[in-house]
């Protein structure tokens, strides 16, 4: 028995006091009709309709039921409908999960103008420099750097590749000394960003040269904005995202090192379950955080 068939064969039945009529307006045949009823009673152990030759009538059983089933289809109907229209145009509510700096340089300032567009939407936004499991967190997605991209099972959508700069304080330099290759960088203060993919070794390439540096920090950190104020402040060095800096690098604030060596850098994602049935929710964001990692960062 198709349950659902049934239930819909056993409402019409009811409502239109006819079996006849109820296999006309679902386009069965009369004797499908009557095996329908005949199974969900069956399947029940109670008889919901008592009918003769002439007349059909519902049993008190089937008025009780009647009711129930009329409530349960019309909110499935209603349910259908709300996902249809979902599927429409952006709304309900978005969960994101994004690493804090990397939102309040990247898109954060431009969220409420994002918002204004969609008025349906309503967004929960999570700043939180560790990895969540986005899907046991009911998130809808989540911001990643290429270094936490683990689980193969969830769907990756490049945003922009971010690189990194050496750096610190014209002060500081000034008191210490401006490194000329990674091996000086031994002597100086090194303030380390905890969750960071550079944790403990600093890498350098030049040509065919690869030298690497342990970090001996004497300041470590879970935020890359601590990070820089350190580096205002003029007490070391450090490896960290060009765009978390650029603004203090141009206007003097800070100085970069070793420029002509490559070092670390970082490709953004955005991390989403799966790539089927997209919420209209998600694509609009998608969007957005594509426009927003390929324009200029914001001053902080």
């Amino acid at each position: 028995m198709d349950r659902f068939t049934a239930l819909r064969v056993f409402r019409s039945v009811a409502e239109l006091g006819s079996f006849a009529e109820a296999a006309r307006m679902l386009g069965l045949s009369p004797p499908a009709v009557s095996k329908n009823i005949a199974e969900l009673e069956a399947h029940l152990g109670v008889r919901l309709i008592n009918r003769t030759t002439r007349r059909m009538a519902l049993t008190e059983e089937g008025k009780t039921y009647f009711h129930y089933v009329t409530r349960g289809l019309d909110a499935l109907s209603e349910a259908e409908t709300a996902l249809s229209l979902t599927k429409q145009s952006p709304s309900g509510t978005l969960r994101v999960s994004a690493p804090m700096t990397v939102a309040l340089v990247r898109f954060s300032e431009a969220i409420p103008e994002f918002l204004a567009r969609y008025p349906d939407l309503k967004l929960d936004l999570h700043l939180d420099d560790r990895l969540v499991d986005i899907v046991r967190d009911g998130f809808d997605l989540a911001i990643r750097g290429s270094s936490a991209l683990e689980d193969s099972s969830l769907v990756a959508r490049r945003l922009a590749v971010t690189p990194h700069v050496l750096c610190a304080a014209p002060s500081y330099f000034k008191r210490h000394g401006m490194p000329t290759t990674p091996a000086d960088l031994k002597a100086l203060d090194h303030v380390r960003f905890l969750y960071g993919g550079n944790v403990d070794i600093w890498e350098f390439r030049k040509e065919a040269r690869t030298e690497r540096v342990k970090v001996q920090a004497r300041y470590s950190v879970t935020s890359s904005l601590a990070v820089r104020d350190a580096l205002r402040g003029g007490f070391g060095v450090s490896l960290i995202p060009l765009p978390f800096v650029e603004r203090d690098l141009q206007n003097g604030r800070l100085q970069s090192a070793l420029d002509d060596w490559t070092t670390t850098e970082i490709t953004h994602y955005a991390i989403y379950p799966s790539r089927q049935h997209l919420a209209p929710k998600i694509r609009v964001f998608l969007d957005f955080l594509s426009k927003q990692f390929n324009r200029a960062p914001s001053a902080l």
